[in-house]
């Protein structure tokens, strides 16, 4: 989704381009500069490679970014690499470090059900969703509520349930009260809606911001 809003931004790196092409890693305490850039090299060209350090005794405090030439590097580094390393997207420079590494610790060691990724496979069976799983038995629809504590942008909401196929439409709200977002996705199958529900609930967009999403009733047979 970044990626795709970034493509209107021409060939210049503006500010939005830069915080597309800087990731942040769990690293060993080990690990030089040097090491950092040895095991990211694979997924691009690395414009610099910078190590978080203790400002008293100078030891690494095992963070550190990754600052790539161009944004689909950096999402493929993100995808790629090994989950030991919990790769995200860097918060923009004008938050401070110590605020972002405590806001990342925090996320890192909450138990998640999945990480911040999509896997798409692309099978028609959607990856082997389990039938006979509980959360199958709720009423399903072809339509989805999507709900967030920050305001949604029409054309990346629609980006992100695109991934899934069969979106039909994606109608964004927002309310003027709690500058919350609201919207309405629909899928042409009930199936595309159970696996979009399945991966998106709960995925964080933007990163630290989740989202809830349910079925709607859309007046359809939900035993399909």
């Amino acid at each position: 989704v970044f990626i795709a809003q970034s493509r209107a931004s021409g060939s210049h790196r503006d500010v939005e381009d830069e915080e597309l092409t800087r990731i942040f890693v769990m690293i060993p305490k080990s690990y030089t500069e040097e090491d950092l850039r040895e095991k990211f090299k694979m997924y691009g060209d690395i414009e610099y490679c910078s190590i978080i350090k203790n400002k008293t005794t100078g030891e690494s405090k095992g963070l550190g970014y990754v600052r790539y030439l161009k944004p689909s590097q950096a999402a493929r580094a993100i995808e790629e690499c090994d989950r030991s390393y919990r790769a995200i997207l860097a918060e923009p420079k004008n938050k401070s470090p110590e605020s972002f590494e405590h806001d990342y610790y925090s996320n890192s060691t909450r138990q998640e059900p999945r990480g911040n990724t999509l896997p798409f496979c692309g099978q028609p069976d959607f990856c082997s969703l389990e039938k006979n799983e509980s959360r199958i038995q709720e009423s399903v629809s072809k339509r989805l509520s999507v709900v967030s504590r920050l305001p949604f942008i029409q054309e990346q909401l629609f980006a992100l349930f695109d991934l899934v196929p069969g979106l039909e439409y994606c109608d964004v709200q927002r309310d003027p009260h709690t500058n919350s977002g609201y919207a309405v996705i629909q899928y042409s199958t009930a199936a595309s809606a159970i696996y979009a529900k399945y991966k998106l609930h709960g995925f964080e967009y933007p990163p630290g911001n989740r989202l809830t999403v349910i079925f709607l009733e859309d007046g359809s047979d939900s035993s399909e």
